[in-house]
């Protein structure tokens, strides 16, 4: 496993020839005397043609010092994309750079005449299982939009379907399966303000609103009452998530997570 870690750190070395690496750097919850709450991770990624396939890969690297080389490297992935007759079709695979035995796969075709598109997620290692598909058909009227995606999970064979409908500022979602059903209505308000009530029928109730923030910046709030206050702030390359969770009226604590992304 060494080896491979050298070879990767090595591949993220040579990243100037290829793509310019990318450097995230979260906050992680906690209490820390330190840095050592800092999570700083390093990605670099590429692309290339092969025939009528186009390729992308790339590395993702923890960029924290420490003497064990063989425990940055975190995930290695690569996609491929293609035409099959009227589909475009990408295939993507992620490895844990830790355990290269297996990988999480993707698979999505796309038919643009037909409005229709499939996605898959499996696993290869000794043996490739499937483990969700689902298929997504999009129907345009006039000035509105319907798409209707059947879902279906192979592992606990569950099975739901997501009806979604579009006009002018209005978006309506309905998510059914057997036991659960959820409708969630977005409205949008103006130019900088969005709001979107979710309703399940376990009486479960969340509101989402989204204020845009300048040219380059949104924050966005989510209230689910007496479980959680959830708020993201997007500001160009930053990126700053809060929950707070809540009991009743009273805010039990606060975990604050902060990520910053430097392309160099």
């Amino acid at each position: 496993m060494k080896t491979s870690a050298l070879a990767l750190l090595a591949l993220i070395g040579g990243a100037a020839a290829g793509g310019r690496p990318s450097l995230s750097i979260n906050v992680r919850d906690g209490s820390f005397d330190d840095l050592g709450g800092l999570d700083p991770t390093l990605s670099w990624s590429s692309s290339s043609k092969s025939g009528d396939i186009d390729l992308e890969y790339g590395v993702e690297a923890s960029a924290r010092p420490t003497a064990d080389i063989a425990s940055l490297p975190r995930k290695i992935w690569g996609t491929a994309s293609t035409r099959v007759g009227d589909w475009g079709v990408t295939a993507r695979a992620d490895l844990d750079a830790q355990d290269l035995s297996s990988a999480d796969i993707e698979i999505d075709a796309a038919n643009d005449d037909a409005d229709l598109s499939v996605h898959l997620e499996a696993n290869a290692g000794d043996s490739f299982s499937v483990n969700k598909i689902e298929a997504t058909k999009g129907i345009d009227n006039d000035d509105s939009r319907i798409t209707v995606t059947p879902r279906y999970d192979l592992n606990t064979e569950e099975a739901d379907v997501v009806v979604a409908y579009s006009s002018g500022d209005t978006e309506v979602e309905v998510t059914a399966s057997k036991d659960a059903q959820s409708v969630t209505i977005s409205q949008q308000i103006d130019d900088e303000n969005k709001i979107s009530p979710t309703l399940a029928s376990s009486g479960d109730i969340s509101v989402e609103w989204e204020r845009k923030v300048g040219d380059d910046g949104s924050i966005t709030t989510t209230v689910k009452p007496n479980d959680s206050i959830d708020v993201e702030w997007k500001d160009a390359d930053w990126t700053a998530n809060i929950n707070m969770p809540i009991d009743g009226t009273d805010i039990t604590g606060a975990n604050v997570g902060i990520k910053r992304e430097v392309n160099f």
